[in-house]
């Protein structure tokens, strides 16, 4: 029993369809990472091994940290950067095998830094599906010029074919920074023209929206609710953004859709 439990609101229990929190893991020690799930596990989802950092810790410290984090229902998966350099150095089917020794139950696929044709996209997350992996695919570009020649029917295109291959959540993309990409500006402001036409043509619940920034979750939560899928959540943030899902704290009290 939490201490004054009494006075928040409940939100569903995990496995969750909805609501979901993806935490950004930049390379926490496995006891951080712990003491992390043990007073908050309870309202993360998805964790993500930022871009390639598992590369350069010992196998067996992120093989413990992955079953650990599945220990709290935590979905722990690498980050798409990592699909993407094995994608140009040929090691797709060695990526999947190291993937699901290390425990990993998630994947993303992504393109954020490469140039892959579409019909490879659609491929690799069919495949992914085959051999086992929950896929969550990523789109938009990390590089500001890149991304903005993405029309916002050029993305809705892009994520309705990755959820039809089988992805079954889709990132839009806003990098660590939340600033100047995708449905942000250069100061982190949201584009809300660009998000009503997102919310307009696809699915909410398959979306998680990339949103660092304490500005931009307040934003979400109070446009769709305590349902909205966030992502990209520093570990240090997990408390402060499930208090605001909840309308328990000051930007979001009497005013969240529960």
């Amino acid at each position: 029993m939490n201490a004054f439990e009494f006075l928040a609101p409940n939100r569903p229990e995990k496995p969750r369809h909805y609501g979901i929190t993806m935490v950004l893991d930049k390379g926490l020690g496995l006891k951080n990472a712990e003491d992390l799930m043990e007073i908050s596990g309870n309202y993360v989802d998805f964790l993500k091994f930022g871009w390639g950092t598992v590369t350069i810790h010992n196998k067996s410290i992120v093989k413990e940290k992955v079953e650990m984090y599945h220990s709290y229902g935590v979905d722990a998966y690498p980050g798409g950067t990592l699909f993407e350099l094995a994608y140009v150095k040929n090691k797709i089917p060695e990526y999947f095998e190291e993937a699901k020794d290390l425990g990993f139950k998630v994947l993303e696929i992504s393109d954020g830094s490469i140039n892959l044709p579409q019909e490879e996209r659609l491929k690799y997350i069919s495949e992914a599906k085959n051999n086992g992996f929950k896929v969550i695919s990523e789109v938009g570009k990390k590089d500001p010029h890149e991304d903005m020649k993405l029309t916002l029917e050029d993305r809705v295109n892009l994520i309705e074919k990755d959820l039809n291959a089988g992805a079954d959540h889709v990132l839009i993309e806003a990098r660590e920074s939340g600033q100047n990409i995708g449905i942000f500006d250069k100061n982190g402001n949201v584009k809300e023209c660009e998000v009503d036409y997102l919310l307009n043509n696809l699915p909410s619940e398959k979306l998680i929206w990339e949103a660092p920034q304490k500005n931009q979750q307040v934003y979400f939560i109070l446009k769709i609710g305590s349902k909205v899928n966030l992502g990209n959540i520093p570990p240090e943030e997990i408390t402060s953004l499930e208090t605001m899902r909840r309308g328990l704290r000051g930007d979001t009290l009497g005013k969240v859709n529960l």
